[in-house]
């Protein structure tokens, strides 16, 4: 089954053409600057290798899905004939808020619903609905599924999603633990659970999907146990331009202290905090990890460190937390961008953790750069397996939407 997968920004849309049947992927590309001058589509036609780039003006997404079927279906750069061999359209939608627990099957109340999920997610809500809208605009005919970031996370105990606030802002705002990047903790765990020699019902993994944006889950027999993330995107761990976990009664301390707004604080702690606030030069973790390696006579050697330092610290932290709440440890999966491509940071979270079990190989890590398949990083006599997955949330995606629309 051929599955258009989007994943709807703002001003941007990156899109995949998946066969199911194949797990191929036959096209993939992106529109950015929508709604904006300077609009393109960057297109890639797989089988080919072919690449092309095109200036076009692009009001708003409906525009943006018109040029990604003029690609899919162009004589030279395409893969289809027509609009026709496409079945389905997959969407990811980061945040589900308590309404959806899977993957479900787009409908007028489903949109209703997500409607209600823009407080939870707004910049990120408001991109999925203008995409799901644009889609529906360029091909009314077509089933849609949207999948949710925030699903995988739903098998947490109530002792793990709920905040220790009166309960009534639970039971009146959806208040609680979400979790997010729940499509690819499912699928590197899944991948995971297929190379441990036991039962995936016996399986004790953490999940670390560190990039721009990072968070950690325990999954105890291919279910998630506890996630880093909590009721928005901000918690967990030290991210590109976000805090992460800190003492909640410093915002309204620096709040006092700063004479800012609710507005402002929120933009502090989620757009100029993480590597940026630290560093102060960048929030790109190359840029971190350059001005490393450049030495102790690089001015911004010493931040820079302290930045990495910080993030390694904290995942140490969740791996030994994690590995309590599911009483054990069988895995530890590193994915994402970061995760995938950085030997260093690896290096610096296995390090020192042989008590619990953990032995890095170091040269098999620092073959496991830009890999495109799993990769062992740890020795052959390490009690727990730590591996590089890179993740694939598309094919997630687009399995989840063909199963629904093959129920149809």
């Amino acid at each position: 089954m051929n599955i258009l997968v989007v994943n709807a920004g703002s001003s941007s849309l990156k899109y995949q053409l998946i066969d199911t049947t194949t797990d191929v992927v036959s096209a993939k590309g992106i529109c950015e600057r929508i709604g904006m001058d300077g609009s393109l589509i960057e297109h890639k036609q797989i089988a080919k290798g072919l690449k092309t780039k095109e200036l076009s003006p692009m009001k708003d997404h409906a525009d943006a899905m018109k040029m990604v079927v003029k690609y899919l279906t162009d004589a030279e750069y395409g893969c289809i004939k027509d609009m026709n061999e496409i079945q389905a359209i997959g969407h990811r939608v980061v945040h589900g808020g308590a309404f959806f627990s899977g993957s479900i099957l787009m409908t007028e109340d489903v949109l209703e619903k997500l409607e209600l999920c823009r407080e939870f997610a707004p910049l990120h809500t408001v991109a999925h609905l203008m995409g799901i809208r644009g889609c529906l605009e360029i091909m009314p005919e077509k089933p849609q599924v949207l999948v949710f970031d925030t699903a995988f996370h739903q098998t947490m105990a109530p002792e793990a999603y709920i905040y220790a606030l009166p309960y009534e802002y639970y039971e009146k705002y959806g208040i609680r633990r979400y979790g997010m990047h729940g499509t690819s903790h499912r699928y590197v765990s899944g991948e995971m659970a297929k190379l441990l020699d036991k039962p995936v019902e016996d399986t004790k993994i953490v999940t670390c999907h560190i990039g721009n944006g990072s968070s950690i889950t325990a999954v105890k027999g291919g279910k998630v146990v506890d996630t880093s993330m909590g009721f928005t995107p901000l918690a967990g761990v030290e991210m590109g331009t976000r805090c992460g976990d800190i003492d909640p009664a410093i915002v309204p301390y620096i709040m006092d202290k700063e004479n800012l707004s609710g507005a402002q604080i929120n933009d502090i702690m989620n757009k100029k905090s993480g590597f940026l606030g630290i560093t102060g030069v960048s929030s790109d973790s190359r840029d971190v990890e350059d001005a490393i390696a450049a030495g102790p006579e690089n001015p911004n050697y010493e931040k820079a460190l302290l930045a990495v330092n910080i993030l390694k610290h904290q995942i140490k932290k969740y791996i030994g937390s994690y590995a309590a709440v599911m009483n054990g440890l069988d895995a530890v999966v590193f994915t994402a961008g970061i995760g995938e491509n950085s030997i260093m940071l690896r290096e610096m979270v296995c390090e020192d953790l042989e008590f619990f079990g953990i032995e890095l190989d170091k040269d098999a890590n620092k073959l496991a750069f830009r890999r495109s398949e799993a990769t062992k990083i740890s020795k052959d006599g390490s009690r727990v397996s730590v591996y590089v997955i890179p993740t694939n949330e598309e094919l997630v995606i687009a399995r989840d939407t063909a199963a629904i629309v093959s129920a149809l």
